[in-house]
């Protein structure tokens, strides 16, 4: 889908960009002249170059992955740290951990299993016509699906089906009333179009790949905590959350935007039309859902290993040395290229043209984000910020500084990528948590999941951004639904952690 721009929109784009251009290093360079004696001289380089960074993510002048490139440019080149430490973690693990989901998440796509699962849910009995059941199916099945693959895919992959219960709805309307109705203007419309993306960024919590900020935050716990998160233990704590979560999401939506009909007579059938347009499994389907479950199937095994024999057991050392998380979304990905479609044609589930099609420039991004990160860490950097954020805040236990992380962890979403918050946020967390005697982990995964908590604005995450391009939701009607759910998330996200964390052993 190719999102559309008002005339007002596109003018503020290019104001915001032009403005970013020059007030990146405009701001570099005047932190680099502002005295900061308790900083390092490496530490007061780095600073000026990670405010120059922050301005050009936020208003994003030139392409995403072209900053990253910058700001390890300007790392190396002033000396902060050797080109060779710079560039380290734009080959780490973790990128080919997201290289290998983003090629199963396209294969998914390319064969259209999406679609027959989304479909298959719809057309349930228990579903029915019911607007408040398919209000609740539609974002169950959006947040299920971003639990493995990014939630920009997620909303992409179920607007259109949303887009067609819709037109479905106003169609029935006007032939009730005699009258024709806008689909546009419809309150379910916009309450659809908000639960999709909504539920598509929260569910991106439920597990270490549904989301970039998750495998920043495993990767900074694990180097700087020294404690290893796997990927069942992450799903261990954070999908119940995430179910609390949904339920919360769905009483908002359907009360704050209540549908004009209780029922959408003939919806079942459109759904059930649908899905017989998709006929049987193909080859391609069936290729792409067995290569997904042996990697999921590989991502969960050390956690159960774990749970049979204890993490320390040489059976669960063994494995988790030589099937890691990267390689088991590799070996999935891998799959995609062996198993046939058309042996007789040598024709395979994917190709390597249609895999070269996800989004490489987020990995550089990512890259980028994680030595950043890295730097503040070394050169004090985040330490010297924790303790201003401590001294500001007056807290210093280690709930209240999850609090904290949390709240600034959404708010600061609000106005950049995920990625680039929890890039930032998770070491200056660690660093608080560490100087002020407490247990650091709870505060690291706290900013990591309040990192995906941007949900007033279109800009705040692609998700809103698409839903906001169908023309159904208005600004007003996002930033209401918006603040409601930051905070109220934010408080769930903060009580779960508190209750969720203790149990599975992440903190005291």
């Amino acid at each position: 889908m190719q999102q559309t721009l008002s005339l007002k929109e596109e003018t503020f784009e290019k104001v915001r960009n032009t403005v970013g251009l020059f007030l990146g290093p405009l701001t570099a360079i005047a932190l680099w002249l502002t005295p900061m004696p308790s900083l390092s001289a490496k530490a007061h380089t780095l600073t000026g170059i990670i405010g120059w960074m922050w301005i050009w993510f936020i208003c994003e002048p030139v392409p995403l992955p072209v900053s990253a490139f910058a700001a390890a440019v300007l790392c190396a080149a002033l000396n902060v740290a050797s080109a060779k430490s710079v560039l380290a973690p734009f080959a780490d693990p973790l990128i080919y951990l997201f290289a290998g989901s983003f090629i199963l998440a396209e294969a998914m796509k390319n064969h259209g299993v999406h679609k027959r699962v989304a479909y298959w849910i719809m057309s349930m009995k228990l579903v029915g016509s019911s607007t408040g059941r398919i209000l609740a199916a539609y974002g169950a099945i959006a947040a299920f699906i971003s639990i493995w693959i990014s939630n920009t895919a997620a909303t992409m992959m179920m607007f259109p089906i949303g887009l067609g219960v819709i037109y479905a709805m106003a169609d029935i309307i006007s032939e009730k009333t005699g009258s024709v109705v806008d689909p546009l203007r419809l309150r379910y419309g916009c309450g659809m179009m908000l639960m999709v993306a909504y539920a598509s960024s929260a569910g991106g919590i439920g597990s270490p790949v549904g989301t970039p900020p998750n495998l920043i935050g495993i990767f900074m716990i694990d180097k700087f905590c020294g404690v290893k998160i796997s990927f069942f233990h992450w799903m261990s704590f954070c999908m119940p959350i995430l179910v609390v979560m949904f339920i919360l999401l769905y009483i908002l939506m359907y009360y704050l935007h209540k549908p004009e009909m209780a029922k959408i007579e003939g919806s079942h059938e459109y759904v059930q039309r649908e899905l017989k347009k998709l006929g049987k499994w193909t080859a391609g389907e069936r290729n792409a859902v067995i290569a997904f479950l042996i990697t999921v199937t590989l991502w969960i095994t050390p956690g159960i290993l774990a749970i049979i024999y204890g993490s320390n057991n040489p059976v669960s050392k063994f494995y988790g040395a030589r099937m890691p998380e990267a390689m088991a979304a590799l070996a999935g990905a891998s799959l995609l290229f062996i198993l046939p479609t058309n042996w007789k044609k040598r024709e395979f589930t994917i190709t390597w043209k249609e895999a070269t099609k996800i989004d490489w420039g987020i990995l550089i991004f990512f890259g980028a984000g994680l030595t950043l990160g890295n730097l503040m860490l070394e050169t004090k950097l985040a330490e010297v910020v924790g303790m201003k954020i401590l001294q500001l805040t007056g807290t210093s236990s280690v709930w209240g500084i999850t609090f904290v992380a949390i709240f600034l962890s959404i708010l600061l979403s609000e106005f950049s990528s995920n990625v680039a918050t929890a890039n930032m946020l998770v070491p200056v967390m660690i660093a608080l948590a560490n100087a002020a005697g407490v247990d650091p982990v709870p505060a690291a995964i706290g900013a990591t999941l309040g990192a995906s908590w941007g949900f007033m604005m279109p800009l705040s995450n692609p998700s809103n951004a698409i839903v906001y391009g169908s023309g159904m939701v208005k600004m007003t009607s996002m930033l209401r639904a918006g603040v409601v759910f930051d905070i109220l998330g934010g408080l769930l996200l903060w009580g779960g952690l508190r209750i969720m964390l203790p149990f599975v052993g992440l903190a005291q």
